[in-house]
């Protein structure tokens, strides 16, 4: 005799089918009649019928009274209300979840077994929610909605990620403060640390009393401060540098200097830093960034990014001699052979020696550079780090800037609050660190469902 679980079964099995098979007939009749031109429709058809197959069976399996759930019982002094519905959004569609509740008068507190086995986040499904968060972190709201719907059929508006962001960036964050060392089976020839800062257009609230680059003195943006941290094992057949596929990390921070240095430490350490041969501090020569190395990294081989370098140089020579002139375009590529090889006390020396006698902004200048170049002399020996097979420019902080910042958070229209930002941006860091699918899978969700997103 069939019970009313396997009626049931049998009637949503029978209306799936029906259901599929009504679409392959339709589609074999328009196909007769119109042809193969354009029969996209085939697929996206098809792939909606599924998507609704999906749903029926997924909601006929989370409803099943018979299935095993642990704790679905009333504990003492606690009352069941059953079958309490909930709206959920799942990989396959929007469904109605009836599950127990449990509630016990004497505290108050309450419970549904179901939610908490199927660890939603919100109103969403797990598998839903990484989803819609990779989504967010790859691209704005509006065109992460739109990119599910193309690519999935899912009908997820850009608030809804919006709002789940503001719950998976912060415990992304979170999880990757928490998370443990690596335990690198051999030592590592180089750890590089690399460290930038580019500015984020926010919110006026945000901005209130900061000091910026307007004519008025204004900010318009905060320095949002970029880490990355990557290791070297080799060098190529030319002895240039190569870095470890898939090494990169990065790390993001509106905070001071000093408590992003140490946050870096942390993930500099996690990487592998006790066991490395060799740790590198590359960055473009802004003062907060050596400061950061001289408390975080006092053991580092601090390089001063070349690229960098040779723009102060060409300010130099312009203050010197003038730009564009023959005799600029000669000292360029003199002393650009002498920065190459890390002859900077040579330079210094007949830099000085032609600035004398000169007045006035030139001579401010050319006092100016020469300052640069005195300060940062010990992080200029690329005749030395190119012997060793170091990288002496910060590209992949810089190129970072562009990817992991610019990218996402500095396209037109956009204005951030500093909670909206940071949790766009931990939440692509990880993505692009390749950490974002493990933090998935250890994350543990709230003990309570709903507490972060109304269901």
């Amino acid at each position: 005799m069939i019970n009313p679980v396997q009626k049931k079964r049998a009637v949503v099995a029978a209306a799936v089918a029906t259901e599929v098979e009504a679409f392959l007939t339709l589609a074999r009749e328009r196909l007769g009649r119109e042809g193969w031109s354009g029969s996209d429709w085939v697929e996206t058809g098809l792939r909606t019928a599924l998507l609704q197959q999906g749903r029926r069976l997924l909601a006929e399996l989370l409803n099943d009274p018979t299935l095993p759930l642990a704790n679905d019982a009333s504990r003492p002094g606690e009352k069941c209300t059953p079958a309490v519905a909930r709206d959920l959004e799942t990989l396959f569609g929007p469904l109605t979840l009836r599950r127990n509740y449990y509630h016990a008068a004497g505290t108050g507190a309450g419970r549904y077994p179901l939610d908490l086995a199927l660890k939603l986040v919100g109103p969403y499904t797990p598998a839903l929610a990484r989803l819609m968060s990779r989504a967010g972190a790859q691209t704005g709201f509006e065109s992460g909605s739109e990119d599910l719907r193309i690519y999935g059929g899912l009908a997820i508006a850009g608030r809804q990620i919006h709002r789940l962001m503001q719950i998976i960036g912060p415990a992304v964050h979170a999880a990757a403060e928490a998370a443990p060392n690596e335990t690198p089976t051999a030592p590592i020839p180089v750890l590089y640390v690399e460290v930038d800062g580019t500015g984020a257009p926010m919110v006026p609230a945000e901005l209130a009393g900061r000091k910026g680059k307007q004519p008025d003195g204004t900010a318009k943006t905060r320095e949002v401060k970029l880490g990355c941290v990557f290791t070297q094992h080799g060098t190529d057949a030319e002895g240039h540098p190569v870095r470890d596929p898939a090494s990169t990390t990065y790390l993001c921070g509106l905070e001071s200097a000093g408590d992003f240095g140490t946050r870096l430490r942390r993930e500099a350490r996690r990487r592998g830093m006790g066991q490395s041969e060799r740790v590198v501090l590359l960055g473009d020569g802004a003062a907060w960034v050596w400061e950061l190395g001289r408390v975080n990294f006092s053991c580092a081989t601090e390089i001063l990014d070349y690229y960098h370098a040779r723009e102060h140089l060409s300010r130099l020579i312009e203050a010197l001699v003038g730009a564009g002139t023959p005799a600029a375009a000669k000292l360029q590529l003199r002393w650009e052979s002498w920065l190459w090889r890390g002859e900077v006390s040579r330079l210094l020396k007949t830099a000085r020696h032609r600035g004398q006698g000169l007045v006035g902004a030139s001579a401010a200048a050319v006092a100016t550079e020469l300052g640069y170049f005195e300060k940062n002399r010990s992080r200029m020996r690329y005749g030395e780090f190119r012997r060793l097979g170091l990288f002496i420019g910060s590209g992949v902080v810089e190129a970072g800037c562009k990817t992991v910042v610019g990218q996402r958070a500095k396209q037109s229209g956009m204005c951030w609050t500093a909670t909206g930002l940071l949790a766009v941006l931990h939440t692509r860091c990880a993505l692009l660190s390749g950490q974002f699918d493990a933090f998935w899978e250890n994350w543990k969700r709230p003990a309570q469902p709903g507490l972060a997103l109304a269901a």
